[in-house]
């Protein structure tokens, strides 16, 4: 195989919708190359079923919006960049209107406004219940018609580089169209990568969402914060065939979830029943699951009528058929998967991360938006708010002197690490400061608010999913083979550092012990696998297999090594301890 490089002036890594955002706003004049691992329209955005959320009723205000989005985050997130996010989404909204994205309107005109769990008012625009699919087809031959952008699909980033004075410049590539590596060197180099979900066993991400940004991110010095929140979706449907998420905006109108008796159980739970935040309503599946012995529950939306579901959510009212099941007669099987990472690579409200050269924008990044645990329709809002604040800071910017790269750090250096590595919050006001290796200052947000309990439950509702997990001696909680949870103990099913490493092997380890539910047995016991495997892994000969194995593996450790350093319970993160 041989190997070139070639020169741009932006290099955007991910073409979902926070990348085409990005790309879509920078100016004709600055030559941009869109990677993507597969073709356009691609990863999670397509995907998403919900719409994005924003202030455009007088019967709401920004000051709710706010309230909602801090109350689902546990109080965890930053102040500053909620307001920031909330406070530009109707121009974010106006902005994919100008770009012909056909959003929902009511009979006069209007944008259709729909609600969604954890809102308190109607404020979500969405496109029926398939939103990210519409606005990628809508912004994906825009995209292919500007000028200034170059795609290359089918390439995979394996190496971010630096320059002589520290700063991202480049990155190491494998297309798998021409079979060859090549460096590609930029000004600006903006990872948009996505998500984590698939290290998961159970996941509604696409396959692609394996968190390799995030590794790459952290082996040249970028903070990295916040990565234990992992939210689950609570209602994915539990029937043969991949993985589909049942939008949020089905119980948001009305729809309820029942027990095999028929009866409507989350009330018992907390105040808000199927509206509350998704940590609680997915923890509340999970420990009713427990306490019946069943793989799943069931979620009723008979009563919306045919004419709704039709007209609203043709996508679920599809799927279901497809796997004989109807909405409108039948009552639809769900349990939790894993959908979303709250956390990410630190970055300031212009995306840019603690190392010069280098931004992040979408999932893999982390604004402080979503706390511990993120409202729903606030991601694809997100998306597009900081796709164009980067576009704006990158358009700013002076233009760098390009120098000469320096040498490639092998990547075993980063691939062994111990987790006996100490771990210190990082500063948010150091993004300007540039750092020329590991980061060992795992951003936890100093500001936390540790508490003991589930997020936003009463201490009765706490008390009723404690008692329901822990009824078994180990406290441990674990998905069986289809999707959901083993009533056996972790010791029969855990994963051993006897096997070799592999992609099956780490979603299962991550699936039993750095879940839903976690303790610090399993973490340990994840952690210490981990350990072993990046190890094991280090020593193989190098291939595009053993580099990218070794960027899921590094992930996968920091998110378990996050979650082992929060010791108490807050929204997404979830200690049986």
């Amino acid at each position: 195989m041989q190997s070139g490089s070639t020169q741009t002036q932006v290099l955007i890594i991910g073409a979902g919708l926070a990348g085409t955002s990005l790309a879509l706003s920078l100016p004709s004049s600055m030559h941009v190359t869109l990677l993507s691992s597969a073709p356009v329209p691609c990863g999670a955005s397509p995907m998403a079923l919900g719409g994005l959320a924003a202030v455009l009723s007088a019967q709401d205000s920004l000051e709710q919006h706010i309230e909602d989005t801090l109350e689902a985050g546990a109080r965890h997130s930053d102040k500053e960049a909620v307001r920031g996010i909330l406070q530009a989404a109707p121009d974010a909204v106006h902005w994919l209107l100008e770009r012909q994205v056909p959003l929902d309107r009511t009979e006069d005109g209007q944008l259709h406004l729909t609600r969604e769990g954890g809102h308190s008012r109607r404020r979500i625009v969405h496109a029926a219940d398939a939103s990210g699919y519409a606005i990628m087809q809508a912004l994906a031959p825009q995209l292919a018609k500007a000028p200034h952008v170059q795609q290359r699909t089918d390439c995979l980033a394996l190496t971010l580089r630096r320059n002589e004075q520290g700063a991202v410049a480049g990155v190491d590539i494998y297309d798998k169209h021409t079979h060859r590596y090549e460096t590609i060197l930029a000004d600006h180099v903006v990872l948009a990568t996505g998500g984590l979900g698939s290290l998961y066993a159970h996941s509604t991400n696409p396959d692609s969402a394996l968190g390799e940004g995030v590794a790459l991110a952290w082996r040249v010095g970028a903070a990295i914060r916040d990565l234990e929140f992992v939210q689950f979706h609570p209602t994915c449907l539990h029937a043969e065939g991949p993985t589909f998420l049942l939008t949020e905006a089905l119980r948001g109108e009305g729809g309820h979830l029942l027990d095999k008796q028929g009866r409507r159980f989350m009330p018992d739970y907390d105040a808000r029943a199927e509206l509350a935040p998704r940590d609680i309503v997915s923890r509340a599946i999970a420990a009713h699951m427990r306490q019946e012995g069943s793989s799943h529950v069931w979620l009723d939306v008979r009563h919306l009528g045919a004419d709704t579901l039709q007209q609203h959510f043709p996508k679920a009212l599809e799927e279901g058929l497809c796997r004989g099941l109807d909405l409108r007669r039948d009552w639809v099987p769900v349990a939790p998967a894993a959908h979303y990472s709250c956390g990410g690579i630190q970055t300031d409200m212009s995306g840019r991360t603690t190392v010069p050269g280098l931004y992040a924008v979408g999932e893999v990044a982390c604004t402080g938006l979503h706390g511990a645990n993120r409202l729903a329709s606030n991601s694809l809002l997100e998306c597009v708010v900081m796709g164009r604040a980067a576009a704006e800071a990158i358009a700013r910017s002076k233009r760098t002197q390009r120098s000469a790269l320096v040498p490639e750090t092998d990547a075993a250096t980063t691939s062994s690490i111990s987790s006996s590595c100490s771990y210190t919050n990082s500063n948010p006001s150091s993004s300007s400061q540039a750092s020329v290796g590991p980061n060992w200052g795992l951003s936890l947000n100093s500001s936390s608010h540790s508490n003991p309990r589930p997020s936003l439950m009463t201490a009765t509702a706490a008390d009723a999913v404690e008692n329901a997990i822990i009824a078994n001696n180990d406290k441990a909680c674990q998905y069986d083979g289809n999707n959901s949870y083993s009533n056996g103990s972790h010791k029969n099913h855990s994963s051993s550092t006897n096997n070799p490493p592999s992609l099956p092997a780490l979603r299962n380890l991550m699936q039993e012990h750095v879940g839903l539910l976690r303790n610090h047995l399993g973490l340990l016991q994840a952690l210490h696998t981990l350990d072993h495997w990046r190890g094991q892994i280090s020593l193989l000969p190098p291939s595009l297999d053993q580099r990218t194995l070794s960027l899921q593996l590094d992930t996968a450790w920091l998110l378990t090594q996050a979650a082992l350093d929060r010791p108490r319970s807050l929204g997404a993160h979830y200690r049986l301890d």
